[in-house]
């Protein structure tokens, strides 16, 4: 949950120095801003599934471990 909000507001964060840098005419650095951006919410996004699917893999394992039908 902690590393979800802290990308979240890096995020947010991108998102307003490009716009301060498209006000301001640096289109290409308001590109690349917005492009951290963009990736710190992937991040962000990314944090929060892999919370929400962790409690789910351990059970997964459990699964597999029992299942070694290798032949000899």
């Amino acid at each position: 949950m902690q590393m979800e909000r802290i990308w979240l507001i890096v995020s947010i964060l991108c998102l307003i120095v490009a716009t301060a840098f498209l006000l301001r005419q640096y289109q290409e650095a308001a590109f690349v801003t917005g492009s951290l951006g963009v990736v710190a919410w992937f991040l962000s996004y990314r944090a929060k599934l892999k919370s929400v699917i962790a409690p789910t893999e351990s059970q997964d394992d459990e699964v597999l471990e029992g299942d070694d039908d290798e032949p000899d």
